[in-house]
């Protein structure tokens, strides 16, 4: 996720939605989400064109880890860390 963040820091909406939309990587679906909510937050709290918005700042942070166990020969049961990710995301206006 954080290759994509790169991928759109710094870049205006439009062009940071069409670089999540023609990646092939599955974390482009979450952030394409998170892009959608946030430019409808952005018009219908502050009511600012999304043509005139770009993505300041995307910070991708290690979220809870969910701990499972898979089982193994011998009777043994080796740990499986399902890894998650709290990402931020922050839009600014285009001056």
């Amino acid at each position: 996720m954080r290759l994509l963040a790169e991928l759109i820091r710094g870049k205006s909406l439009r062009a940071a939605e069409r670089e999540l939309e023609f990646s092939t990587k599955t974390s482009a679906i979450p952030l394409q989400k998170l892009l959608k909510s946030a430019k409808a937050n952005a018009k219908h709290s502050f009511d600012i064109d999304s043509d005139k918005l770009m993505v300041k700042e995307i910070k991708v942070d290690e979220g809870p880890t969910l701990k499972r166990f898979m089982p193994r020969a011998h009777g043994r049961a080796t740990p499986i860390r399902k890894r998650t990710s709290c990402v931020t995301l922050i839009l600014s206006e285009i001056k």
